[in-house]
């Protein structure tokens, strides 16, 4: 989620694809909690100590700007961590806190969190405890979050992984495809190309995911306001 796209060998090429340009109607609320216009990499001041590069938020927020160019100001509040496994991100943690915090932060004085973004798990396909615990963790995670941001029923979009660090790639996966919890959606990072070292996702990949997040966001956030 923080992006790996165009890094090779810790070094980022610098390319920065047309789907993922600078909008004046696209803001991120950098390192010291100050909004600021969005550029790649998105996670730069945020995933410390690592190398970043493209992700798939701008061209999400791009494209869906896109579709529907009435819809306001779009706030992306960054808050990935490269390499961490689920249990670094549960309630009461230092990441989990700081991501409360910086959502908190990004609507004080206004505005809406409309979505949560998550494509995480990587790590947690190194053994198999790991991968059979990660559907119960998920699935807490999202009701945390949703409790801790008095919003019961925000959307959640997570990615099931298109790559691990251990040989669960597929425990993982079941437990990602198999959560049935309302307005949690998953989109499928199988199959897209990745970067040399076999793990991250190519910038063309984070593109095509960036796509599909904004598709998964349009459908879900239509729908839920014609229920209204």
């Amino acid at each position: 989620m923080a992006g790996r796209g165009g890094v090779v060998e810790k070094v980022w090429d610098g390319y920065v694809p047309p789907e993922c340009r600078r909008n004046p109607a696209i803001l991120r609320l950098n390192g010291n909690s100050i909004w600021e216009v969005a550029q790649e990499p998105l996670h730069y001041d945020i995933d410390l100590n690592k190398t970043c590069g493209i992700g798939p938020t701008m061209v999400f927020a791009n494209d869906i700007l896109e579709k529907d160019p009435e819809f306001g100001i779009i706030g992306l509040v960054p808050c990935a961590a490269g390499g961490t496994s689920i249990d670094k991100w549960s309630q009461g943690s230092s990441l989990y806190n700081e991501m409360i915090k910086r959502a908190r932060i990004a609507v004080y004085g206004g505005g809406t969190i409309r979505a949560i973004l998550w494509y995480q798990g990587e790590r947690d396909t190194l053994t198999w405890e790991e991968a059979k615990s990660y559907k119960s963790k998920l699935e807490k995670l999202c009701q945390d979050l949703r409790s801790d941001l008095n919003s019961p029923l925000l959307p959640i979009f997570q990615v099931a992984l298109a790559s691990g660090q251990g040989r669960f790639i597929e425990g993982v996966r079941e437990a990602q495809l198999g959560i049935n919890l309302p307005n949690v959606i998953t989109v499928d990072a199988l199959g897209l190309p990745l970067e040399p070292d076999g793990l991250h996702l190519s910038t063309p990949a984070q593109v095509q995911l960036g796509y599909k997040l904004a598709h998964a966001f349009v459908k879900t956030h239509y729908t839920f306001k014609t229920t209204q």
